[in-house]
């Protein structure tokens, strides 16, 4: 028989897991490996990854997928390469090409075209993506040969790093706001220098505030599941980006009871912070409890619960 519905399972573990994610699987195949292998039945992601791509998958598990608004809107980090003269419908060299065309560019104009990605503030999302149109994705409607209307949407590119201007097989580091499609980028670019350009390779090397150096690979995960529980950050350590508040029993109590604490004014102190600061706040034994914010209530700054963290199960 299977789980009862509701029925936390003994083998759930709460926090974070930094995947290498390979190419090829979708993210959803690797959550799918860890949930059914390592019996991780409450599992989320931190921002997914297409197929061709690799690397840092954020990873959320129990009580963690609860944090997943907190860190997939944070900069990711890319590096990859492209070649010009080639248009396919995806943007990257999966696709089906549409157009192939002569190559007359320099290094120099590679490299000038690489660093334009700095100024641009929107970007065309791809047919072949989750976007979704009336309630369907995109890609559902590319795959059934339906008219996919063409979206924009805003970008930052906040870091833009050339590696190889080859024209054949230019390569580049990219730091971005999140859901930023390189391979949107790389399109833009080809269109500018008139001859088509596709994404050939993808990394992501960082989804702040987690990189690369600290991911395990899906391979040794799953065939390891005795080391699983020691490679899952704690759920108090996912934020380490956001201060933490150890509370009393006292306060800790009012926390579970749905009470905004008062935002105490001196720097160092318990509770300490400003309007708009967000922290994590810890029991007595250093288990999370919730998120917060500082907001006025009532004309008076005070912790607004955002998520509650404590195990209800």
């Amino acid at each position: 028989m299977g789980r009862r519905r509701n029925q936390r399972s003994p083998f759930q573990l709460d926090g974070l897991l930094i995947l290498n994610k390979p190419s090829g699987p979708t993210s959803a195949a690797c959550l799918n490996d860890i949930k059914h292998r390592l019996r991780q039945y409450k599992i989320g992601h931190g921002g997914t990854l297409d197929p061709m791509a690799e690397g840092v998958l954020l990873v959320l598990l129990g009580n963690g997928t609860k944090l997943a608004p907190y860190l997939t809107g944070g900069t990711k980090t890319y590096s990859g390469t492209f070649r010009l003269g080639i248009t396919t419908d995806t943007f990257d060299i999966q696709g089906e090409v549409l157009k192939e065309c002569p190559v007359d560019a320099t290094p120099g104009d590679v490299e000038r075209e690489i660093l334009f990605w700095k100024e641009l503030t929107e970007q065309e999302v791809p047919a072949y993506s989750a976007a979704k149109h009336q309630g369907k994705p995109l890609y559902a409607l590319a795959r059934e040969g339906l008219e996919t209307p063409v979206k924009t949407k805003p970008i930052v590119v906040s870091h833009v790093e050339v590696l190889d201007a080859n024209p054949l097989n230019a390569a580049f580091r990219v730091s971005c706001s999140a859901g930023t499609y390189i391979r949107s980028l790389v399109h833009s670019l080809g269109t500018r220098m008139g001859c088509g350009a596709a994404l050939t390779s993808l990394v992501r090397e960082a989804s702040e505030p987690f990189r690369l150096e600290q991911a395990y690979s899906l391979e040794d995960v799953l065939e390891h599941p005795e080391l699983f529980p020691e490679r899952v950050i704690p759920l108090r350590d996912t934020l380490p980006h956001w201060p933490r508040f150890r509370l009393t029993e006292p306060l800790a109590g009012l926390v579970m009871n749905g009470s905004w604490l008062p935002v105490a004014d001196q720097p160092g102190t318990l509770l300490a912070g400003e309007l708009g600061d967000q922290a994590m706040l810890l029991g007595p034994d250093d288990e999370p409890l919730a998120l917060v914010e500082a907001k006025l209530q009532d004309g008076k700054p005070r912790w607004a619960i955002l998520r509650g963290l404590w195990n209800r199960d």
